[in-house]
């Protein structure tokens, strides 16, 4: 029997950072007992967004086991083990598994980019045969790779291997989510790995999507998971969560900040990308998430201000959409977000 399908809302958890650098474990712990208490569907551990290629091995198999020790059976646990390199994801995905993940999320192979037939062949195939029980979840995201698992690929893949379960996608392409579902039994799941493209994912009927794997869940875990169960029933939300996810939609956006900075040598263009604006949205909120590890590092002051304006104004516009903050963390975020030097260190000061 192949391993469970996904739906609803899964959140691609932050790894938490000390001020050395190592991993905050009480922080961790919190976070994910806020997840657990939020009713989502289940947590990514140790993917991109944890920052996978900056842990160690045993680092990533620690988060894992920690997740599943923390989180009750109800919560799903997909643990990141994509690499560029097929044999360490086969040993990644297989530690996972003895850890206990139920399901292995891999991002295509990143740099040096094969073609979707080698893709498929060389990585995927090898590694969901290798691993029968686990649930494997392609992560289509060619802005980051430079590379694409084509929907034709994944169809003979789904259909080689049946503990391919789903896709998580990301292409920013309105074509690739209705080929996929062209092709593929009726029974996988396509997730958003946008958080601002989810909606219109899940609303397509040529999609279908039955959920999403979020970032801006680490921040908003109830509200999105209230939100995606909303759209997968087609029953509408209540007027209470309608204005909160009304307020929640433009941060969305967020996942990747870019701004025009001033230098000597002129006006240069700074991205900030995930998990950079995510992780500085919790430090300004006052949930534990530490600095990204290098060579990610910390939004530009205008990035920052980007930031703090977006939160600002969602929080004039509906201040329920942070109760849930308030409640699991013990602050005020009116108060964070009038107070500056509480969050500083955000942002690069020169």
């Amino acid at each position: 029997m192949p391993p469970p399908r996904l739906t609803g809302c899964y959140t691609a958890l932050v790894t938490p950072m000390g001020p050395g650098g190592e991993i905050d474990w009480d922080g961790f712990r919190r976070l994910a007992d806020f997840q657990a208490a939020s009713g989502i569907s289940g947590i990514v551990a140790v993917g991109t967004t944890g920052e996978s290629s900056t842990l160690d091995p045993a680092e990533r198999r620690a988060v894992i086991r920690e997740c599943r020790e923390r989180l009750p059976g109800s919560v799903r646990l997909l643990a990141g083990t994509g690499s560029s390199s097929t044999v360490e994801s086969l040993r990644a995905t297989r530690e996972a598994g003895e850890a206990g993940a139920s399901h292995a999320l891999l991002v295509d192979p990143y740099y040096n980019a094969p073609s979707s037939l080698e893709i498929r062949r060389e990585y995927y195939e090898p590694i969901a045969r290798a691993s029968p029980d686990l649930g494997i979840v392609p992560y289509v995201i060619p802005s980051r790779t430079g590379t694409r698992l084509e929907p034709a690929d994944l169809a003979l893949l789904a259909e080689a291997c049946p503990n391919v379960v789903g896709v998580k996608e990301a292409t920013g392409s309105d074509a690739y989510g209705r080929e996929v579902r062209r092709l593929v039994r009726s029974e996988f799941s396509i997730l958003s790995g946008d958080d601002a493209r989810t909606s219109d994912l899940m609303r397509d009927p040529e999609v279908r999507a039955e959920g999403v794997i979020s970032v801006l869940s680490n921040v908003f875990p109830g509200t999105l998971a209230t939100w995606v169960e909303a759209l997968r029933s087609g029953d509408g939300t209540s007027d209470g969560v309608a204005s909160r996810v009304r307020a929640l939609t433009p941060l969305l956006s967020l996942v990747t900040i870019e701004t025009s900075e001033e230098t000597p040598g002129g006006v240069v263009r700074v991205r900030a990308r995930n998990p950079v604006p995510v992780k500085s949205m919790m430090r300004i909120l006052g949930l534990p998430a530490g600095r990204c590890r290098p060579p990610l590092g910390r939004l530009t002051p205008g990035a920052c201000t980007v930031v703090v304006d977006a939160l600002r104004k969602a929080n004039a516009d509906c201040p329920e959409l942070f109760d849930e903050i308030e409640a699991a963390f013990g602050v005020s975020v009116a108060d964070r977000l009038a107070d500056p030097p509480s969050w500083q260190g955000v942002a690069y000061d020169d």
